[in-house]
């Protein structure tokens, strides 16, 4: 919502020359009512706005004048000068359209007149000679066209003239451009002005009347002539390369135009233009003419562009409705799509393909206009089954995924028109049963959901022959289509869709059925499914169904929501949610959200009241679940209606949502909640303003409003006590040691409130103003933001301050003002690199306010600041200058001394901070509107030279061989010594040798230290460097390091800050610019000297950044030096390139560090409108260099070429301009990988990884091989055809050289390649049998490949085998593999080969498996089939087969055919056991080595494999047999003790795997229950955990013992494994409290459970186990420390929640209450944790204890799932409930007021640890938490300690706790005032660590100090208890 600003519109006024006014006043009469004085009048008028008026005046006037027989010669001059006025306006100007349209209105007498007047002046137009000015006479003419009467005439009175000077303009405009090749902004005007030409030509052609008639054709006419010149113009254009497409184009259509007006006879144009496009122009038989204008047309090949855009031509040009060409036209048609399809095959660049895409479109248009009049034969050639419909089906299917939107748009209209080609074709028949739409609907169902394009066809299948027919075929496609609404890729395809079939089966219903039955079957089928995703469903896919699908729905369907409320009303008590779930009210909430904000609920009060209770809606506001939150603050949020009251009760829900959910973690949930508040505030606004037009207006006695109940000025009071109250929440959330979250939300929402409600001036009346309310304290509380360590909450700060315009001045006085400026230049140079930044926020923030010190202000005269502009910009420019100024001298001062010492200057001033604070500061300032331009140019220069001596200094380190590794990582005493000497060595000395030989390191004896040292003269040796405040500190590697590069990051940054914000200097005379070109050259050496030269990533990343600003602005100088420095850099690094050898300087490691960069930044700066002529050109540069060659000292070379290569695929800004050079690329990629040069190899497989990431998209899940990240062999090698001959060819070579006996198995490294490519194929059932680029001739290939003697090669044959097999023939590939494999009687095999045929036999069965729209008795009857082949071959998986490997594949087959067949089908028994398979699997397992035992001692290849295969296959046996056998446990192969007792980790861990999954099913009430085989385990599990040693095994034990129910083994103890009940839990807590974390976290879990079960069933014996409930107790409380793993908090935080009714909320309590308290705090730790899960986990124990019996009137969210923010606040009223229920007070009130004060806090150690840890660790942020908040913990106990204390009435006994406490809180007062002291001013910016625990200590101190007075008496009630 919003207010929308209403843009106001800019005309340029009407002027006229001097002797045009003067003519004017002759004529005007005195009383001024004649056309002379309107036109002086008008003329006179300064604003265009005002002048159409007078100009809609002038047809009246003239309406009005005597018309005598003459025209009075006033008129005839004002006619005349209104000509000349037409002709000076633009063509944009909106006067010129008015003129024209007022003229159009002429009376007949003036006419005459008046296009004489016009005529003349278009005849001086036309007589124009200068160049620049014939863009201005082509938009004249053009206007004239365009429904403007006198204009036309005038054009039709010189037609001649006018083709004579079109053609003229457009043969120099050409000549002209060619001058300027090269030049951008010439060019692009030129080029426009071509394109208009063109256009004006067809215009002429089609409108003028010149052309009517048969005259204008005499070969003798000037007007022919003049024809035949613009035909052959059009002609050059359409197949010159050099001119846009556009232009190329429009000559298309030109040419077309041009010959069906001049060709004769008519009827013979179709066939003249099919000889044209197909090439086949006999030039005797056409006229003489035509094939001098047109003779690259008829006598030459037309080149695949210019034959493109003559389709076009054909196409757009011709009229083909009614049959008016006749069977010529139809012949025409086909020959034009048969030319298309041709051209389809051969074009590959994306523009030229989106062309092909819309003229396909456009030729299915023209053929349903002939189909309405055509003859049979036509309709035989269109009609479902012909061959021109089924190719263009095929380039439907193989372009509905493709990358761009607009082609895939294109393709939904092709299909489209397809589907009614057909209908027309059948002539009246029924489309329902027609086979053609029957079998395409079948095989688009057939299809995958993750495809788009069927979604589009579906759509429009739909359309045309209606819903019914596909829900008759599967009735759940509704549900399937939501189900993947969970990507965000499909969703708009998806909702699409839906919205179609739910429209077109309404219709259907409403047609059929007479009675409203219908609307239930309609809501069955439609919004069912919906309730139970947004009930049930994952969070994005819920979350894009309300955002997508459901405004659709009730948009369409407003009656539906009813139906919805009421299902859900009645779930939501069951379906309550969580964090993961929304549950029904969540649902409910999202339905009215959206009802609401679509206008379906009339007033938001109403809906509450009859839809869902306001109860339901605030606990709705804290709902655990983020987006009900979200939801339900949208539900009062958003209307439909900008100017809706917001009720009191809305005011009060969302103060009450605000305290709770400004903490949110997900930046998305914080940018809604802001996103939804600023709403309300803009309801508010514009509703103020209605309500303050109620008050002016109405008085007492009339009637009350109809917009609210209330009087205005009570809602106006309302509003502004809201806004107050919130504003106040939200500084209050600004307290310190706040999370980041807290304060980007507050700040957010508060800068929403000052711009929703800015500050009015002229007395407008505004319901509320945020400066109002702003204080001293506020004031300062906005400053201290700019101390936090995240730069969106200075910003944040920073914009607010600006938007309050308050002056700091009412604030602060000189001295803080001093204060702050003095911190802020000490920030600008402390080690810590956050601290610039806040630096630079507090002098922008001084300059804005013009709060500088005045000391500073007598480097610049007062006078020099005002110029004749806005005094707030001349002094903010004055300002910044002075900063400039200051910061600079400061700087080079450091800077020569860094010359002498970096290692200085990195310890006690890194220089960096100082040129940020510079960058920030120009970056603040308007630098193209400078008044002290004489006082920044010597500036300018000065920062150049600075940035360019700082560069020096830092580079040697940046521009090493290893900057991160010749500096060593020491912090001894003698690092400063080794760091100076290292140093000094630092030079870039890598060369490029290692591609010719390796290098050998010398042998050295030993390192003198001495002979380097006596090398180093300028550097002083001291071992100690003297720090900031004068202290000896060690200089970290760290910190040299940090201070290079964060240097060499900062003066990029300035530098391209400085090329991208100032002006240039045109020449060097010029006073209007600041950066001369030399100066500009300058930077540009530099960038490429930094960018070719530094190996330190950070550093070239960012002097990228740099460069791209100086690119970007270079190629839009007007300057042409400039403009073509990008371009000669590029030929220069080229060629640099190219002739790289080994002793090259360009980096050829690190990915050729920054050369990438560099190409990029040049090429990705290029104009994309334009040709993009040196990306052609690089590409085929690199492309040329990066292919194999023989030549060894050409390797560096090609290396690079890789490097760029990868670089520019990844560069998104490229986009599909990249795409044609993808195939060469790929050839580049898989050759390179066969090079015996490793970085060769190497960047071939970095540049195949990026070609991987272009073809296939980024990868989105975990899955190697995903959906969404494959592609059909139809679309890959349709788009990229070059690879279909050269991957075949590859793979032959590898294939043919598998089976050879050389013993060199990387012989053919490529094939790991050429298999990554394949295996992201797959297969679709659009795919046709024939096609050029059929996928089967490949599948020969990659079996051989399957032979290879490498493992990865032969898994990865094998699944890329899977796409180029059809679903259908997989059972007979399957077959034919099988008999492939040998007998157990042949003698003579290879186990290589049988491994590579059964993993593909392996991969195909699972790929044949999963598919989903196989016939089930088919399907059954295949894999029996294959069954029955496989028992065949089973000797492969017996003893007889001494390859485990093989064996394990084969199992593996076995396992697979398992899960398909043991099912019973229609009555049968299950086809497995009919078959025997079962007995075999038992005889295998018999014979194998899980019962007979291993015989070898040592490891077998392939053992664990082999084991689990084993494992699994016995595993299903074992329950197949049972479930046959039921209770009988006979003739079971196996049992599983035995395999628990198998010796092998491996087998155990799969059977306790298996054990497990069926114990969590039958314990969560899924599975199956009372399995025989189960029930008497327990023992066995006890056992099995005393001896196991296994950890993974121990674990999955323990776990399965915390499934099973106590009483099933608890009993067995003592017996078993000879443990007490006691015993075994000590056993079980040591192991808790020793283990790590995972067996930790179970063990804790079974324990709590052992003493659950205990304290159930053995109430009598509670006070036994004492000592074990203690221990028990501690290790809760350990296990919830923030040091443990979150496995170890999660387990504590669910034990913590399954005991609570036992020890947390017991009504008597078990515990001694020091325990219980420990097990409480626990939990508000818990809450407190940082992460979220944690969290979420903590809150469930919140749930269960505020819904027990005792505790449920505690709070009013009992069963409510609650956010971990309010469940704070909930756990502590339970908490002091539970102390009164207890009449525990006495003794629990001083732990509680410990909490408060947080005893063990030690504020000198604390203050003391954090001095320390600033000067360690450089890049620490100390204590940043983005949850966690001590004060929020210590505002909530305080809060309910005064609740529980007021509302009891306790007093409390003389306590020597609270005396102690007393005592403490006394001593810690005035420490904290010494500590305050101690620190230096201003410590909020200067110590901002220290400063913030001190406060909050102090915070706790007062909390502690009110309480204590409270109980003495000695205050009143706390307000804040009052509060919920």
């Amino acid at each position: 919502m919003g207010v929308k600003k209403k843009r106001e519109m800019q005309v340029t006024a009407l002027t006229l020359r001097h002797e045009d006014l003067e003519t004017l006043r002759s004529f005007a009469d005195e009383e001024g009512k004649n056309l002379a004085s309107l036109l002086l009048n008008c003329v006179q008028l300064r604003d265009g706005v005002s002048q159409i008026h007078y100009i809609k005046q002038i047809v009246p006037l003239l309406e009005k004048v005597d018309k005598n027989g003459v025209c009075d010669p006033g008129i005839q001059s004002c006619l005349d000068i209104l000509a000349g006025l037409y002709f000076s306006l633009s063509l944009k100007n909106p006067l010129k359209k008015v003129l024209a349209s007022s003229l159009n209105g002429l009376p007949e007498f003036f006419q005459t007149e008046a296009i004489q007047s016009f005529t003349s002046h278009l005849q001086e137009e036309l007589n124009t000679t200068d160049l620049y000015s014939y863009r201005k006479v082509i938009d004249n003419i053009s206007s004239c066209m365009e429904n403007f009467n006198l204009g036309r005439s005038g054009v039709n009175n010189l037609l001649n003239n006018v083709l004579q000077f079109l053609q003229k303009c457009l043969i120099e405009i050409l000549e002209e451009s060619r001058k300027f090749a090269g030049n951008h902004i010439v060019q692009t005007q030129l080029m426009s002005d071509l394109l208009v030409g063109i256009r004006l030509s067809m215009t002429l052609v089609q409108k003028a009347q010149g052309f009517q008639g048969d005259l204008w054709k005499a070969s003798s006419s000037p007007t022919w002539h003049s024809m035949c010149g613009l035909l052959s113009i059009f002609t050059k254009f359409l197949s010159d390369d050099d001119l846009l497409q556009t232009i190329q184009s429009t000559s298309g259509l030109a040419v077309i135009l041009f010959i069906k007006s001049m060709f004769h006879p008519f009827e013979k144009t179709p066939e003249l233009i099919s000889s044209v496009l197909l090439r086949s122009v006999d030039c005797a038989s056409v006229p003489e003419w035509l094939v001098s204008s047109c003779r690259s047309l008829c006598c030459a090949d037309v080149s695949e562009s210019a034959l493109l855009f003559l389709c076009q031509g054909t196409l757009a040009m011709l009229d083909w409705q009614d049959g008016s060409l006749g069977l010529s036209g139809e012949a025409l048609l086909m020959d034009v799509v048969h030319v298309l399809f041709t051209l389809s095959s051969q074009i590959k660049e994306s523009t030229l393909e989106m062309f092909l895409s819309r003229i396909l479109a456009s030729w299915t248009n023209s053929a349903i206009h002939v189909l309405e009049s055509s003859s049979p034969s036509l309709k035989n050639s269109l009609n479902g089954n012909s061959s021109t419909v089924g190719r263009l089906l095929e380039y439907v299917y193989t372009h509905w995924e493709h990358p761009l939107d607009a082609l895939r748009h294109q393709t939904k209209i092709i299909f489209r028109n397809l589907l009614q080609i057909h209908q027309l074709t059948l002539e009246g028949a029924d489309s329902i049963i027609d086979p053609f739409f029957l079998e395409l609907t079948e095989s688009l169902l057939q299809l995958e959901w993750h495809i788009k394009g069927k979604y589009i066809c579906l759509g429009c299948l739909v359309e045309c022959i209606g819903i019914e027919h596909i829900l008759a075929i599967d009735k759940t496609i509704p549900s399937q289509i939501l189900e993947v609404m969970g990507d965000q890729s499909l969703v708009p395809y998806a909702s699409d869709l839906l919205e179609t079939m739910f429209k077109n089966h309404k219709s259907h219903l409403k047609s059929q059925i007479v009675d409203n039955t219908w609307i239930d079957r309609w809501h069955e089928t439609w919004v069912s499914p919906l309730l139970y995703i947004l009930c049930e469903g994952n969070l994005d896919q819920k979350s894009y169904v309300i955002d997508y699908y459901l405004p659709k729905l009730l948009n369409y369907s407003p009656e539906s929501l009813r139906y919805m409320v009421k299902i859900l009303q009645t779930s939501i008590d069951v379906k309550t949610g969580s964090c993961n779930s929304r549950g029904a009210l969540g649902a409910l909430m999202a339905c009215l959200r959206t009802a609401r904000a679509h206008g379906h609920l009339q007033s938001a009060t109403d809906s509450w009241k009859n839809l869902v209770s306001s109860a339901r809606v605030k606990q709705g506001l804290v709902h655990q679940h983020c987006q009900v939150r979200i939801d339900t603050l949208g539900l009062l949020c958003e209307s439909n209606r900008s100017t809706e009251i917001v009720s009191a009760e809305e005011m009060l829900w969302i103060q009450f949502f605000i305290i709770y959910n400004l903490n949110s973690q997900s930046p998305g949930v914080r940018q809604q909640i802001c996103s939804l508040l600023k709403k309300l505030f803009c309801r508010i606004q514009e509703s103020s303003q209605v309500l303050f037009k109620l008050q002016q207006s109405k008085s007492k006695h009339e009637p009350e409003n109809e917009i609210t109940k209330d009087p205005p000025s009570v809602t106006l009071q309302q509003y502004k006590n809201f806004m107050s109250t919130i504003c106040n929440s939200l500084f209050e959330a600004l307290f310190p040691g706040s999370s980041y979250s807290t304060r980007f939300s507050a700040l957010t929402i508060l800068g929403s409130i000052a711009e929703v409600f800015p500050v009015l001036e002229g007395g407008v009346q505004a319901v509320y103003q945020l400066r109002d309310d702003i204080d001293v304290g506020r004031f300062q509380t906005l400053l201290e933001c700019f101390t936090s360590t995240f730069e969106d909450v200075k910003t944040l700060a920073f914009d607010l301050l600006m938007k309050l315009s308050i002056t700091a001045v009412q604030f602060l006085d000189s001295e803080k003002l001093q204060g702050i400026f003095q911190a802020a230049l000490e920030l600008s140079t402390s080690t810590k690199p956050y601290d610039c930044v806040t630096a630079s926020y507090l002098l922008n923030f001084l300059i804005c306010q013009d709060a500088l010190p005045s000391s500073l202000s007598t480097c610049l005269p007062q006078q020099a600041a005002y110029g004749n502009g806005d005094k707030s910009a001349a002094l903010m420019e004055r300002n910044t200058l002075i900063v400039i100024k200051c910061l600079m001298e400061n700087l080079e001062e450091e800077i020569s001394q860094a010359e002498n010492s970096l290692l200085q200057a990195a310890a006690s001033f890194p220089m960096y901070g100082r040129v940020h604070c510079v960058t920030e500061a120009l970056q603040k300032l308007q630098l193209n509107s400078l008044q002290l331009v004489s006082e920044w140019r010597p500036v300018v220069e000065r920062l150049l030279c600075m940035s360019y001596r700082l560069s020096a200094v830092v580079s040697p380190v940046i521009q090493s061989s290893s900057p991160e590794g010749l500096i060593p990582m020491d912090t001894d005493s003698e690092s400063a010594n080794r760091l100076q000497v290292i140093l000094n060595e630092i030079q870039p000395r890598d060369t490029n040798d290692y591609f010719n030989q390796a290098k050998i390191l010398k042998e050295c004896d030993n390192f003198n230290l001495e002979d380097l040292n006596a090398s180093v003269s300028n550097i002083d040796s001291s071992a100690e460097i003297k720090g900031k405040e004068g202290k000896t500190c060690d200089v970290t590697a760290q910190m040299v390091l940090v201070c290079c590069w964060r240097s060499m990051k900062e003066v990029a940054l300035l530098l391209g800050t400085l090329c991208q914000l100032l002006p240039m200097q045109p020449v060097p005379e010029s006073s209007d610019g600041l950066l001369t070109v030399e100066q500009v050259k300058e930077i540009g050496d530099y960038f490429k000297q930094h960018l070719l030269q530094s190996r330190h990533r950070g550093a070239f990343e960012l002097a990228y950044t740099g460069f791209v600003k100086l690119t970007e602005i270079l190629n839009r100088c007007p300057n042409v030096s400039l403009q073509k420095l990008p371009e000669q850099w590029l030929w220069n690094v080229l060629e640099e390139i190219k002739c790289s050898e080994s002793s090259s300087k360009l980096c050829a490691t690190r990915r050729s560090a920054g050369i990438p960069f560099y190409i990029q930044a040049l090429l990705a700066s290029e104009p994309k409108k334009g040709k993009m002529d040196l990306l052609k050109i690089t590409m085929k540069e690199l492309i040329s260099l990066a292919g194999p060659t023989g030549e060894l000292q050409h390797t560096v070379s090609q290396v690079h070429a890789l490097n760029i290569l990868r670089a520019l695929f990844r560069d998104t800004r490229l986009g599909e301009n990249i795409i044609p050079y993808v195939a060469d690329g790929a050839k580049a990629a898989i050759l390179g990988f066969t090079s015996p040069v490793w970085a060769v190899r190497n960047s071939s497989t970095l540049l195949f990884s990026s070609l991987i990431t272009r073809i296939f998209g980024v990868k989105r899940g975990k899955d190697d091989l995903s959906k969404t990240n494959r592609m059909t062999g139809r679309e890959f090698f349709s788009r990229f055809p070059e690879l279909y001959p050269f991957l075949l060819k590859q793979l032959e070579a590898v294939a043919n050289t598998v089976d050879s006996d050389l013993g060199e198995p990387d012989r053919h490294p490529s094939m790991f390649l050429l298999l990554l490519v394949l295996e992201r194929l797959c297969p679709s059932p659009m795919d046709g049998a024939a096609s050029a680029l059929s996928m089967a001739a490949f599948v020969p290939f990659i079996m051989r490949c399957g032979r290879s003697p490498i493992y990865r090669s032969r898994e990865m044959a094998a699944r890329a085998l899977v796409p180029f097999v059809m679903i259908d023939q997989i059972p007979n590939t399957i077959r034919t593999l099988l008999a492939t494999l040998p007998n157990s009687t042949d003698q003579c095999f290879r186990q290589n080969h049988i491994h590579g045929t059964l993993l593909q036999v392996f991969h195909l069965l699972q790929a044949y498996t999963d598919s989903k729209h196989r016939p089930n008795s088919d399907f059954q009857q295949e894999l029996a089939d294959i069954t029955v082949c496989t028992k065949a071959k089973l000797w492969l998986a017996k003893r007889q087969n001494p390859c485990l490997v093989t064996r394990a594949v084969y199992i593996d087959i076995l396992f697979l055919l398992t899960y398909c067949l043991d099912k019973p089908t229609k009555g049968n028994q299950p086809v497995l056991e009919s078959l025997g398979f079962w007995e075999e699997a038992g005889g295998i397992i018999s014979g194998s080595e899980l019962i007979t035992g291993f015989q070898c001692t040592s490891k077998v290849p392939g053992l664990p494999q082999y084991l689990q295969s084993l494992t699994k296959l016995a595993i299903a046996t074992v329950w197949a047999v049972q479930a046959k056998a039921g209770k009988q446990a006979g003739g079971v192969p196996v049992t599983f003790s035995q395999l628990l007792e198998c010796s092998s980790p491996e087998v155990r861990s799969l059977t306790l795997e298996a054990l497990l999954g069926k114990f969590s099913s039958a314990a969560s009430g899924l599975g199956e229950k009372g399995l025989p085989s189960l029930c008497s385990m327990g023992e066995t599990f006890l056992l099995l955990a005393m001896k196991e040693s296994h950890p993974e095994c121990f674990c999955k034990i323990l776990k399965i013992l915390h499934c099973m129910h106590p009483s099933e083994w608890l009993p067995h103890t003592e017996r078993c494994v000879h443990l007490t009940l006691k015993e075994f839990l000590t056993w079980t807590m040591d192991i808790a409290s020793s283990e790590r974390s995972e067996i930790q976290s179970v063990a804790l879990r079974l324990a709590s459970k052992v003493i659950a079960h205990h304290m159930q069933t053995r109430e009598e014996n509670k006070d036994l186990m004492a000592p074990e409930l203690k221990q028990w107790v501690q290790l809760v409380v350990l296990s919830c420390e923030d040091r443990l793993p979150t496995e170890s908090r999660l387990a504590a935080a669910q034990v913590l929640t399954s005991t609570t009714p036992f020890f947390l909320t017991n009504p008597c309590p078990v515990l001694e209450l020091q325990d219980t308290l420990a097990l409480w705090r626990c939990v508000l730790a818990l809450l407190q944790s940082e992460e979220q899960a944690v969290r979420d986990a903590a809150t469930e124990t919140v749930t269960t204890a505020m819904s027990q019996e005792n505790t449920r009137q505690s709070t009013e969210f009992a069963f409510c799932q609650v956010d971990a923010s309010i469940a704070l606040t909930l756990a502590l009223a339970v908490l002091c409930d539970l102390l009164q229920q207890w009449g525990q007070l006495a003794p629990g009130l001083p732990i509680l007021l410990g909490w408060l004060l947080g005893e063990g806090d030690d504020l000198m150690g604390c203050v003391e640890s954090a001095h320390q840890g600033e000067e360690d660790y450089l890049f620490e942020k100390s204590e940043v938490n983005f949850w966690a908040e001590t004060l929020t913990f210590v505002k909530c106990l305080c809060r309910q300690l005064f609740c529980l204390l007021s509302k009891s009435g306790w007093s409390p006994p003389d306590s020597e706790c609270l005396t102690h406490l007393q005592r403490s809180v006394s001593e810690q007062r005035p420490l904290l005032s010494q500590l305050f002291r101690e620190l230096p001013s201003p410590a909020q910016f200067l110590k901002t660590v220290e400063f913030t625990r001190l406060r909050i200590q102090e915070e706790r101190t007062s909390a502690v100090l009110k309480l204590l007075a409270f109980l003495e008496g000695k205050e009143g009630k706390e307000p804040l208890c009052s509060e919920t």
